[in-house]
C-alpha cells in the first residue's frame, strides 16, 4: 500500500490544495493531509479549525485522512510509514521555496518529495492572498471549499475585537 503525505499549514485550505489532495490520491492508496504548525507564521485559524475544515472538504475522498502535527516532518513520515511527500507548486517561487525542504526531508527520512504542478486555473490562489482579500472585505467563497470563507471571516472579526 502506497502512503502519500501532503504537509502544509493550510491557513486556510484552498481549492488549489484540494486539487493536490485529489491528484495525490490518484497515485497513492492512502493520502494523509498533515496540518502543521509553522512557527515562522502567525496563523489566522487554529490547527484544530484547519483540521476540521479540511476533513469536511475531503469527506467525499476515500483513502484521504487528515491529522495535525507539531513535530519534525521527517519523524512523522517515519511514524506513518510514508512512501512519498506530495507538494503542489504554482511556479518557480514555490519550487525555490520547496526544494530545500524536500532535500532536507529526504536527507532525514529517505522519503522523496514529488512536486505536482498546480492547476493553471488556480495558480493565483494562495492562502496568504485569500486572507488578504478577506481582510479587505473581498469575496473568497470561490477560492476555498464550502465553510472555509465563513471561518476566515469569523476569525478576522474575532481578531478585530481582541
Amino acid at each position: 500500500m502506497t502512503i502519500a503525505v501532503c504537509p502544509g499549514s493550510y491557513d486556510p485550505v484552498t481549492l488549489g490544495h484540494l486539487d493536490v489532495f485529489r491528484r495525490a490520491r490518484a497515485v497513492a492508496d492512502q493520502v494523509v493531509v498533515l496540518v502543521a504548525h509553522n512557527a515562522a507564521k502567525r496563523p489566522l485559524l487554529s490547527v484544530e479549525t484547519r483540521v476540521e475544515l479540511i476533513r469536511a472538504a475531503v469527506a467525499d475522498l476515500d483513502g484521504v485522512r487528515v491529522q495535525a502535527t507539531s513535530g519534525l516532518l521527517a519523524e512523522t513520515l517515519r511514524e506513518l510509514r510514508a512512501d512519498l511527500v506530495v507538494k503542489g507548486i504554482r511556479g518557480g517561487a514555490d519550487f525555490d521555496a520547496e526544494l530545500p525542504m524536500a532535500l532536507m526531508n529526504r536527507h532525514l527520512s529517505g522519503v522523496e518529495t514529488v512536486f505536482v504542478p498546480g492547476d493553471p486555473a488556480l495558480a493565483h490562489v494562495a492562502s496568504s492572498l485569500v486572507k488578504d482579500v478577506a481582510r479587505h472585505g473581498g469575496p473568497i467563497d470561490d477560492l476555498v471549499p464550502p465553510g472555509v470563507a465563513d471561518a476566515v471571516r469569523a476569525a478576522l472579526t474575532a481578531g478585530e475585537t481582541r
